[in-house]
């Protein structure tokens, strides 16, 4: 159900996915996390494509963080800010993250080798229906993306909606 993978750049970390709908305390786990009792990022899968999108986030989060760059105060805020297109840092948790009234959640987890939070401690805590991570495409929501990313027809007929999005997260820095 869940999804892992090393980091490429990072071999010592690991990515965790987990995807969740019919979530039924959305409201409590953000307070969680926001007050530090939840290790990791939740973020509103509504606005992702594809798991690898969180991947991308997370290589530059974790990169970042190496070097002492990062915009936010945590590796997981980090995370979900790295999704955005913007360098707008309220925007990106508005939009990325969850809030009170989101029926589905994913949760992302990054740990090392020498640290591992048993995947049970974030399973227990979400009320809801634990679903593959790649079925995240079934939940998106294709126009507001598109909207936020500002993907125009043109770009569509020569990639698809994923290369898109990983450009503009890759290049907001620069841009």
């Amino acid at each position: 159900m869940h999804s892992t993978h090393n980091l490429e750049l990072f071999p010592d970390y690991t990515v965790t996915q987990m995807l969740f709908k019919e979530v039924t305390n959305a409201a409590d786990l953000r307070q969680s996390a926001m007050a530090g009792k939840i290790n990791g990022a939740l973020i509103n899968p509504t606005m992702l494509v594809s798991p690898f999108q969180v991947l991308v986030a997370v290589n530059k989060a974790v990169n970042l963080q190496k070097t002492g760059k990062m915009k936010t105060r945590s590796l997981y805020s980090e995370i979900i800010f790295n999704l955005s297109p913007t360098n707008n840092i309220s925007e990106a948790f508005r939009r990325f993250g969850i809030s009170d009234g989101n029926d589905s959640v994913l949760v992302v987890l990054v740990h090392t080798k020498d640290e591992s939070q048993p995947l049970s401690d974030i399973t227990d805590k979400v009320n809801g229906r634990q679903v593959p991570v790649e079925d995240v495409s079934s939940l998106s929501d294709h126009e507001k993306i598109k909207k936020l990313y500002k993907i125009t027809p043109q770009e569509e007929k020569c990639g698809n909606l994923l290369d898109a999005i990983v450009c503009r997260m890759a290049t907001k820095d620069v841009m």
